[in-house]
């Protein structure tokens, strides 16, 4: 599933290759995916101008002309693919989007994937982004704000995982920012000493900062297709159970942690 680096990336690259296009048609196979009748949204869409996209979380947005948006979420993953004139269109997908120059995108979710017509002055009230939360990448999530997030008895993954707390951060990140801070992934949030949320805050950081440059993790297609970046030989212990440690070789372990699983050092990441 794609998270803030390769949400970042695409939202990027959307930005790049749409701005200033203009809808000459949609098509609508999935239904499911939208947030209003077929026609409705079809007819909200058509001639409208795309004047720029941003992200939110794991939602990207796309500011339309006449004071509207169209809100993509890739759910637990998709494909959203650009062709220009004359491309051949992958052979599946649930949403088509074609401008007047004849270039356009297609959307393929694979589960739970969304694209919805927002007007701007209904985004404030929009539930799925309302309370979504400023990313780690943002310039005002700063290690102040981090630090006044870290309270209660949550768990330390769980806290970081709510969207409402930190918008972006997935499974699969969550794994090496949590053992390079040496933090065990169950860790109640209030008995973190000062010196530790520093760390992890700058290691969050740090690693979305890499994954970013690196291109996202690499089985992710980008807006134009292609896969790169982050491969498993990246992780450090993310879905690398049975092998050991990089830092003091103990056999890394896979464990259950609320309603996902966790990879950890069980000496580096004591709890």
């Amino acid at each position: 599933m794609a998270e803030l680096p390769e949400i970042m990336i695409l939202t990027r690259q959307i930005s790049h290759e749409l701005k200033g296009k203009e809808f000459e048609s949609v098509e609508i196979i999935q239904e499911k995916s939208l947030n209003m009748e077929k026609n409705d949204f079809i007819e909200n869409i058509l001639s409208k101008k795309v004047t720029g996209a941003y992200n939110k979380g794991k939602w990207i947005f796309l500011e339309l002309s006449g004071n509207s948006n169209l809100l993509l979420n890739l759910g637990m993953g998709a494909d959203i693919l650009f062709y220009n004139a004359g491309e051949d269109l992958p052979e599946k997908y649930q949403c088509h989007f074609q401008f007047n120059d004849q270039s356009g995108f297609t959307c393929r979710f694979w589960w739970f994937g969304h694209v919805e017509f927002v007007p701007t002055q209904e985004l404030n009230e929009h539930k799925p982004t309302m309370d979504m939360a400023l990313s780690p990448l943002d310039t005002n999530f700063t290690n102040e704000h981090f630090t006044k997030l870290i309270k209660g008895r949550s768990q330390i993954k769980n806290l970081i995982l709510n969207q409402k707390k930190i918008g972006g951060i997935g499974n699969v990140y969550i794994q090496d920012i949590l053992f390079k801070a040496k933090i065990h992934p169950q860790r109640l949030a209030n008995t973190l000493k000062p010196e530790e949320i520093n760390d992890i805050y700058k290691i969050m950081r740090e690693n979305l900062k890499n994954a970013l440059d690196k291109g996202g993790l690499a089985y992710e297609m980008d807006f134009y297709g292609i896969k790169e970046g982050y491969t498993t030989e990246d992780f450090l212990v993310a879905y690398k159970d049975g092998e050991p440690c990089p830092v003091c070789s103990t056999i890394i372990e896979k464990i259950k942690t609320s309603s996902t699983s966790s990879y950890i050092c069980p000496q580096c990441q004591q709890l």
